[in-house]
């Protein structure tokens, strides 16, 4: 029969409990440290317990632990009541309001597929993924998608105001006064908006507003613009008459004060002409109509 060994008040020894691992620094490096040796230890065991609680958060990521919790949970609260039975848009005026349906209607399949519920949990319903999709939309400059507890999600739309026409190798589409690209338009539906014509001018709609706009008694009149070899305007009015503006907004702006002061004085458009060409400075040059049986005479004009 074995013995257990007594101590002094009758009880058995207890084993004696191991020590944690102490992280020391060789004697070596740690002359050459700028610190003592024990601060040196404690700056190194401060450094291995951040690394062993770094292998810990990897582990934990990597085994999908915090999103399980958050689906246990979010499960949970779902089935305490707190589901998604509706939502409310607001906002949209010319938007398509299907394009919005279906964006937070793929989102709710998929937040009830992940809990194994008929309806969406109100936690598992990803409002960033809603709105991060929805301004993805050309009409979309901003949205906001909140929970409304306990069983609501709202949808806050603010839409881009459509500044222009962009006609683009045989297509129409709305922009905004940034060039953003709202929609496609048909051409019996063309609404009554500037008309931008060539590759780019969409990107040149908020230079075109300005330079336009500092002449009132012009903008009225225009037509449409076309934006050339990616440098400077064409300027089509109503009248039938073809202005090609210089290169440069300051060389472009005066060109047009210049025409404008003219028009005031003298009725420059309405008069027939075919072609106003103010690319060099100091000088106009107008395209005269041709009477019937008259061969074609142009102008001398600049390429671009």
């Amino acid at each position: 029969m074995s013995e257990a060994r007594l101590s002094r008040g009758g009880g058995a020894r207890a084993k004696p409990r191991k020590a944690a691992p102490k992280v020391t620094v060789p004697k070596k490096i740690a002359k050459r440290l700028p610190v003592d040796q024990a601060r040196a230890n404690r700056l190194a065991g401060l450094a291995f317990t951040g690394f062993l609680i770094a292998i810990g958060l990897v582990v934990l990521v990597a085994l999908d632990i915090p999103a399980k919790a958050e689906r246990s949970a979010g499960t949970v609260v779902g089935r305490a009541g707190f589901v998604v039975s509706g939502y409310q848009i607001a906002g949209i005026n010319q938007m398509n309001r299907r394009l919005v349906d279906e964006v937070v209607k793929d989102e709710l399949v998929a937040a009830a597929g992940e809990a194994g519920a008929a309806k969406a949990p109100q936690p598992l319903v990803d409002v960033g993924a809603i709105r991060s999709r929805l301004l993805q939309f050309g009409w979309v400059k901003d949205a906001r998608v909140s929970r409304r507890l306990p069983d609501t999600l709202v949808i806050d739309i603010v839409e881009r105001t459509p500044a222009a026409l962009w006609q683009n190798k045989g297509q129409l589409a709305l922009i905004d006064a940034d060039g953003v690209v709202l929609d496609r338009v048909p051409i019996t539906r063309m609404p009554d908006l500037p008309l931008l014509i060539g590759p780019g001018a969409n990107l040149h709609s908020r230079q075109l507003h300005q330079l336009i706009g500092a002449v009132p008694t012009l903008r009225p009149q225009l037509a449409s613009a076309t934006w050339v070899g990616g440098r400077r305007w064409d300027l089509n009015f109503q009248s039938g008459e073809t202005v090609a503006l210089p290169e440069g907004e300051g060389a472009a702006q005066a060109s047009l004060q210049k025409l404008a002061k003219l028009d005031r004085s003298s009725g420059m458009l309405g008069r027939g002409l075919v072609r106003i060409d103010m690319r060099i400075p100091g000088k106009m040059i107008v395209r005269l109509p041709r009477t019937p049986g008259e061969p074609i005479a142009t102008a001398p004009t600049q390429e671009g």
